[in-house]
């Protein structure tokens, strides 16, 4: 496989194992970040001794111009995007609606919908052939919370990624004569670092019970989910989104 690869908030987590088994996959590959120039450098330098070819760009994937200078700068240093995940996303707060702040409820949805939007837009004036591009795919990363609510908990964060559920069928209905797919992936209970940040640290252990197959997914079951759908083994798959959660 070959091509141009954007990872948004890929210093971490599922989009760093997305960016690295992109890389392993001969992808030319772009790890974003906001906040830990270090961790992304750690991907980078992991990338590059397995003999991929990376580039690490910061950047806040919610704010406009971060995103306009990012594809410039992969078109400089990489050539244009072929393929493009986007990660980048926060979760919020823990809470009931009446405890939310306005604020916060505007900084998930910029950063889960607005800003997934923003690289779609910047990634499809790239790929689209009908404007001279090669064609390319797209793979938002959503979540199992756009199904199952997110209630008393993560309310405002599931309403945003419900959201990024329907911009993948619509971009993907509105662009599949550009010659590009898209899907939205919905992770379930993976294991990752974010339920502990958030002050939930034996969040996973109370789930995992909950889910059919008794167990957390893991990122690296993420990233092969995602790179396949990338892939032309998934070249008929488009505006649609597809549940990688252990049947929960």
């Amino acid at each position: 496989m070959s091509g141009v690869l954007v990872v948004t908030g890929s210093s971490r987590g599922i989009g760093a194992a997305c960016a690295k088994l992109g890389a392993a996959q001969g992808y030319k590959v772009c790890v974003n970040y906001s906040s830990s120039p270090d961790r992304a450098e750690a991907v980078l330098q992991e990338i590059k001794a397995a003999g991929g070819e990376a580039i690490a760009v910061g950047g806040d994937m919610g704010r406009e111009a971060d995103i306009v200078r990012l594809f410039e700068t992969v078109d400089d240093a990489l050539g244009p995007v072929t393929a493009l995940i986007n990660n980048a996303g926060i979760a919020g707060s823990i809470g009931r609606l009446e405890d939310i702040p306005e604020a916060e409820m505007a900084e998930v949805f910029r950063l889960n919908l607005i800003g997934p939007m923003l690289c779609s837009r910047e990634a499809v004036k790239r790929m689209s052939t009908n404007r001279g591009g090669k064609g390319g795919a797209i793979v938002n990363i959503s979540s199992a919370a756009s199904r199952l609510g997110g209630a008393n908990h993560y309310l405002h964060y599931a309403a945003s990624k419900g959201g990024l559920d329907t911009f993948s069928v619509g971009l993907g209905l509105e662009v599949a004569e550009d010659g590009i797919r898209v899907v939205g992936l919905r992770p379930g209970v993976i294991d990752t670092e974010i339920h502990a940040r958030l002050g939930l640290p034996d969040r996973i252990a109370d789930l995992a019970p909950t889910v059919p197959l008794k167990r957390a997914g893991s990122v690296e079951e993420i990233a092969k989910a995602a790179l396949w759908l990338l892939s032309d083994d998934a070249s008929y798959i488009t505006a649609t989104n597809i549940d990688v959660a252990g049947g929960r």
